[in-house]
């Protein structure tokens, strides 16, 4: 909880590798001059600035996809700030659990910012910046997502700035040490070790995590990339029984419950590099939330044809008659009644109308005590905000901006980071440098999306550097067979069912709900329902760790 500045790329007016007195100094003076937004909008990259200011006051500010975070609450009159959240309830300054976080997590599979698990304790938002005066704190944000495409875009133009700064940006998180990727065999992680053996003079060491389980495995793609950049190329199969070691350890890692599975792959990935004398990780993530490259971004290209169809022809027709109930009972005509029901719910809301927890229902799943003591309704509201942040002309680029908050800053990139530390690992993010990000900015909307194809720029950018085996395959990335493993594996299920058991014990969900789960519902579809299983273990196996005692107040 003591001043901290973490600019690796520099501040302007000093050089790269100044002294951190002189780039604090320049903080400084920009803070005076411009402000808080502008003192943080000046610095580029991965980064945190927390500094003390005359008269008790401070300065916060993180990088615009919070690669590294802060944490804060203001105690006594005074701000304090650490990287974690669970600083103040590990140092025994009484902490105490947020309930609408624990929703929050159940939602979201994670505690978006600015809340965390901790009342009282806040993250800053990535982006934000935050300046504590006289007694006063403000956050605010000192950078929006802002589109802006050209008219007339050169694709040749283009293609040639975006292979330099690839390029650039990978020989930039390179420290040094022997050269070394995740290689999940999708094509983010594929460029990024093609990248380092151009720009290092040597070939990458490419680390990748395989299952033995049908559906799952995508090692045969890891290694086509590895074949075709000649890289020194290390796998590792993910077991079962490594799951049952390592849930704990894994979760209880995490400043506040973490939800996303494939937190246990990147962590033995991870693991073995750190085996191998590997001191630093390139990650391949954020190429497909930068330049288009999600499934889902073509379907809400669908649902806005829809939109746009005449409104007597939608009110009028359409929907009276496929939403009448014989109509859902109807093979085809059931589809097409879910795709009408989902097309007339605007955005963002309509992005969770697969939600875990909505589909399921809330109140089946949870005890109606934890529901009167949370806001069902506030997890829309988060999200409503956030996508109304960014400046753009498309829904299409506002997905995307969405998506560098709730699926890079909150999940991606807190599960590989943390994870990788875990394994005693440093990681860096290429794809997030600060030049790439501004590019994508003025990428055309239908360079990002043509027609129905995802992330056709990048992609035909890379054509003739990628595979083609690459450059056409499905994304999936380290997706962890984890209901699959759980319905077949003893002690995996054992470990399951005791640990969701523990959350029916602390008040938190429902003790039929975890009848059913188990005895029906797991069975009948482990892909799916083995996420509710996970998300439920790994918060019971955080509690654990963190706060063993805690019962929901009777």
């Amino acid at each position: 909880m003591n001043e901290t500045l973490l600019l690796p790329a520099g501040y302007p007016g000093t050089a790269a590798d100044a002294p951190l007195e002189a780039q604090r100094a320049a903080v400084l003076a920009e803070l005076e001059r411009g402000g808080p937004q502008s003192a943080a909008a000046k610095a580029t990259g991965a980064f945190t600035i927390a500094l003390r200011l005359p008269g008790n006051g401070c300065f916060l500010a993180v990088d615009r996809f919070a690669e590294h975070t802060l944490c804060y609450r203001v105690h006594d009159g005074q701000l304090q700030f650490a990287e974690q959240a669970n600083a103040w309830a590990d140092a025994g300054a009484g902490a105490e659990l947020d309930l609408q976080a624990l929703y929050d997590y159940l939602w979201f599979h994670c505690i978006p910012s600015p809340r965390t698990v901790w009342k009282g304790v806040f993250r800053l938002p990535p982006g934000h910046c935050a300046l504590f005066r006289d007694g006063q704190l403000s956050v605010t944000p000192y950078w929006r997502p802002r589109f802006d495409e050209p008219r007339r875009p050169r694709f040749d133009e283009l293609k040639s700035e975006f292979i330099s700064t690839l390029e650039s940006a990978v020989k930039q998180r390179l420290d040094g040490s022997k050269p070394a990727c995740f290689l999940s065999g999708g094509t983010d992680s594929s460029t990024v070790a093609g990248m380092i053996g151009r720009v290092a003079g040597q070939p990458a060491a490419t680390y990748s995590i395989g299952f033995e389980a049908q559906g799952y495995d995508e090692m045969a793609f890891a290694r086509i990339a590895a074949r075709h950049f000649g890289t020194e190329h290390h796998e590792y199969y993910v077991t079962p029984d490594d799951l049952v070691r390592s849930i704990a350890d894994v979760a209880g890692w995490y400043d506040q419950p973490f939800g996303n599975s494939s937190a246990l792959p990147a962590y033995y990935c991870a693991r073995m590099a750190c085996e191998q004398g590997v001191t630093r990780l390139l990650a391949g993530d954020g190429g497909d939330e930068l330049f288009g490259g999600n499934a889902r971004y073509a379907m809400q290209k669908v649902f806005g044809w829809y939109g746009a169809l005449p409104q007597p022809l939608r009110s009028g027709l359409l929907e009276p008659v496929f939403g009448r109930q014989v109509m859902r009972a109807v093979p085809g005509l059931r589809q097409l009644n879910g795709f009408i029901h989902q097309a007339r719910v605007g955005m963002p809301d309509r992005l969770q109308m697969y939600n875990l927890l909505r589909r399921l229902g809330a109140a089946e799943v949870l005890t109606p005590g934890f529901l009167a003591a949370t806001d069902a309704a506030d997890v829309l509201r988060q999200q409503r905000e956030v996508w109304a942040l960014a400046e753009a002309q498309t829904e299409l680029n506002r997905t995307l901006a969405y998506d560098w908050r709730y699926t890079l800053a909150e999940s991606d990139l807190p599960k590989v980071r943390m994870t990788a530390r875990l394994a005693g690992m440093e990681v860096a993010f290429p794809m997030l440098d600060h030049a790439l990000l501004e590019l994508s900015l003025r990428v055309p909307t239908d360079y990002k999306l043509k027609g129905f194809r995802l992330r056709w720029f990048f992609k035909e950018a890379l054509r003739g550097f990628l595979p083609d085996e690459i450059l056409t395959k499905k994304k999936q990335g380290f997706g962890l067979p984890f209901g699959v493993w759980a319905t077949r594996h003893e002690p995996l299920h054992r470990l399951a069912e005791e640990s969701v058991r523990g959350t029916v014990d602390r008040g938190i969900v429902r003790s039929e709900f975890v009848d059913a789960l188990f005895s029906t519902l797991l069975p009948s579809a482990p892909g799916y329902y083995g996420e509710m299983v996970w998300i439920l273990m790994m918060l019971e196996q955080w509690l654990r760790r963190h706060a063993p005692q805690w019962r929901l107040p009777r």
